[in-house]
């Protein structure tokens, strides 16, 4: 049988921190791995095109980005109570291109089903 949130208010309070910690996560997922690729066309810009103007505004800026995400992967691995290595492995893919937005999807599905990373 199971318990609802007015049965169990301490679960269902770990339950909202975990599903907003969760959101939070998954806006800057998305948003660093956008910016992640901006920074790759800006270096090639800047290397290949000998214009280093984009590459000021946009490394900054996904720099300060992939900080926030950060926190909130850290965040979220300690309210989902993450190992370690799953921990390092998210935090990381932040600066892979393409890997946060599979990591993204791998995160969520795990949170959902209340499984470990």
């Amino acid at each position: 049988m199971s318990m609802t949130d007015e049965e169990n208010p301490a679960q269902a309070v770990a339950a909202k921190g975990i599903r907003g910690a969760l959101a939070r996560f998954r806006v800057l997922a998305y948003i660093v791995g956008v910016g992640l690729l901006a920074l790759v066309v800006a270096m090639l810009v800047k290397y290949v095109g000998d214009n280093a103007g984009p590459m000021a505004v946009v490394g900054p800026a996904h720099g300060f980005l992939y900080a926030v995400y950060l926190l909130f992967a850290f965040d979220l691995a300690l309210k989902a109570r993450w190992s370690v290595k799953g921990t390092l492995m998210v935090l990381v893919a932040g600066m892979i291109p393409f890997l946060s937005f599979v990591v993204e999807r791998k995160v969520t599905h795990k949170v959902r089903a209340g499984e470990k990373l």
